[in-house]
C-alpha cells in the first residue's frame, strides 16, 4: 500500500499477508457468528478467492447455482441484485485495504447468494465484512429471516465506508498541516492517492443506488413494514456515505490545487532569498575585482589600502542589505 509518507502512521492501517484461498463455515448463535467444523451444520459459508473446484463443492453443499457463485468472483463486478426461483444474488462493492497498490483503499466486489437454508458470501479478497459484523454491537438476525439479515450485512458495509471516509479525512488534514512549509511533492502525491480512493468510493456508492428500488419491486409482496423501514435505513446510510465521499472529493480537489500553488510559492520565496544573497555577495566581489586590475588605482600607495577596500565592501554590503530589508526582499 502506498502509505506514502505516513498514511499508515496517521490512520493505522497495517500490512496483511497475501490473500489465500479460504472457505469458512459459520452459524448464528445468540446473534453472533460462530465457526463450525462440520459443513452440514453451517448456515453461512464464507468463500475467499475460490477455485472452480471449491465453487462446485460449495454449490453442491448449499444448492446455490454455480453461475451465481462464479459471477461474484469477479472483483470488478458492478453492484446488482438478481432473483431466480427463490435464490437471490446480491453483488455489492466493499472497501478493501490494498497492500500492494499505491492507493491506500480501493473497492472490490462482495457477492452474497441467499438460498432457502444458506447464505454464501464470495469475494476475490479477504474483505473485512464478516469480522466487522461480528465485532459490531447489534445482534445479527437469523439467516432464515432473510431481509433483516441482508439489511444487517449491508448496514455494516455502509459503516465500513463511513469509517474509511473518516480515516481519509484525518489523513488529508495531516497532509494539510505538513504542506504549509513544504517544497517537495511527496505530500501532494499523498493527496492525489487519497483523491483516487474517493473516486473509487463515489463510483461504487453511486452504483448501489439502483439496487434498493429493485429489491423493493421484486420483494414487494413479501416485505413487512418493519422490513421496509430497515431497507430505508440502509438506503439512507449509503446515501450519507455517497454524499460524504463527494464532499471530501471536492474539498480534496480544491486543496490539491491550492497546495500546488503553495509549494510553488514556497519555492519562489527560497529562490528570491538566494537571489538576494547572491546580489549582496556580488558587491564585495566587484570591489575586489576592480582593485585586482593591473592599472593605477586610488589608494594603491596608501598603507591602509587593504582596510579601505574592505571598508568599502562592508559599507556597500550593509547598504545593500538595508535596501533589501526595506523592500522586504529578505
Amino acid at each position: 500500500m502506498l502509505l506514502p509518507s505516513g498514511y499508515g502512521k496517521s490512520v493505522g492501517y497495517s500490512r496483511k499477508k497475501k490473500e489465500m484461498h479460504m472457505i469458512q463455515y459459520f452459524k448464528i448463535e445468540n446473534g453472533r457468528l460462530t465457526s463450525v467444523t462440520n459443513p452440514e451444520d453451517a448456515e453461512i459459508v464464507r468463500v475467499v478467492a475460490p477455485s472452480s473446484i471449491e465453487l462446485e463443492e460449495v454449490s453442491s453443499l448449499t444448492s446455490a447455482p454455480l453461475d451465481l457463485l462464479s459471477a461474484a468472483c469477479d472483483k470488478d463486478e458492478r453492484p446488482r441484485f438478481e432473483s431466480d426461483d427463490g435464490v437471490h444474488l446480491v453483488v455489492l462493492r466493499v472497501p478493501h485495504v490494498d497492500n500492494e497498490s499505491d492507493i491506500p483503499v480501493t473497492t472490490v466486489a462482495f457477492g452474497m447468494v441467499l438460498t432457502a437454508a444458506h447464505v454464501v458470501s464470495v469475494c476475490s479478497v479477504d474483505a473485512p465484512v464478516w469480522d466487522a459484523i461480528n465485532a459490531g454491537k447489534p445482534r445479527i438476525p437469523p439467516v432464515d429471516n432473510r431481509l433483516p439479515f441482508f439489511c444487517a450485512i449491508v448496514m455494516c458495509i455502509a459503516r465500513l465506508y463511513l469509517k474509511h471516509l473518516e480515516d481519509i479525512r484525518r489523513e488529508a488534514d495531516a497532509a494539510e498541516r505538513e504542506i504549509h512549509d513544504s517544497m517537495r511533492n511527496e505530500t501532494l502525491i499523498r493527496l492525489l492517492n487519497l483523491e483516487k480512493c474517493l473516486v473509487f468510493f463515489t463510483t461504487s456508492l453511486r452504483g448501489h443506488e439502483p439496487i434498493w428500488p429493485r429489491i423493493r419491486r421484486l420483494q414487494a409482496g413479501e416485505m413487512t413494514e418493519d422490513e421496509k423501514e430497515m431497507l430505508d435505513d440502509v438506503q439512507v446510510e449509503f446515501k450519507q456515505a455517497h454524499d460524504l465521499a463527494e464532499i471530501h472529493s471536492n474539498i480534496l480537489s480544491g486543496m490539491m490545487d491550492a497546495f500546488a500553488s503553495v509549494i510553488s510559492n514556497n519555492l519562489n520565496v527560497v529562490m528570491k532569498l538566494l537571489t538576494s544573497i547572491t546580489i549582496i555577495l556580488m558587491l564585495p566581489t566587484l570591489i575586489a575585482s576592480v582593485y585586482g586590475m593591473n592599472v593605477k588605482l586610488p589608494f594603491q600607495d596608501s598603507p591602509h589600502a587593504f582596510l579601505i577596500t574592505m571598508g568599502m565592501s562592508l559599507v556597500l554590503s550593509i547598504g545593500g542589505v538595508m535596501i533589501f530589508l526595506r523592500k522586504k526582499l529578505f
